[in-house]
């Protein structure tokens, strides 16, 4: 459910994946992390996660911070999840290092 009172633990959780997926790509390339099944698959995981947490979020939460691309975050999960085998390495690797600590940045200034 969509409560807004469960809003502060789906942010934390977009907190700790973002975490959790610099840990994972810290120091690898792209080609090292595409050719490491565990670590791509544990940044994978932790991109849903994200996408699921934004999918969760209350939508007054999303109305108020339009700042943030709630829709892209959301499609890319529903991709990852449901079109894995269509994922490009580019983009995966995009998304880690530039889309996921930009998103990162943006809830801690609206938690913090």
């Amino acid at each position: 459910m969509r409560e807004p009172e469960r809003d502060l633990g789906r942010l934390q959780d977009i907190i700790q994946a973002a975490k959790h997926i610099a840990s994972f790509t810290e120091g690898y390339s792209q080609e090292e992390l595409m050719s490491d099944k565990l670590r791509y698959f544990a940044v994978v995981k932790n991109v849903e996660i994200i996408g699921e947490a934004a999918y969760m979020l209350s939508l007054e939460f999303k109305e108020k911070h339009r700042e943030i691309p709630w829709n892209d975050i959301i499609r890319m999960r529903h991709v990852l999840v449901h079109g894995y085998a269509t994922i490009l390495p580019e983009l995966l690797w995009h998304t880690a290092l530039v889309d996921v600590p930009i998103l990162n940045k943006q809830i801690e200034e609206i938690l913090f």
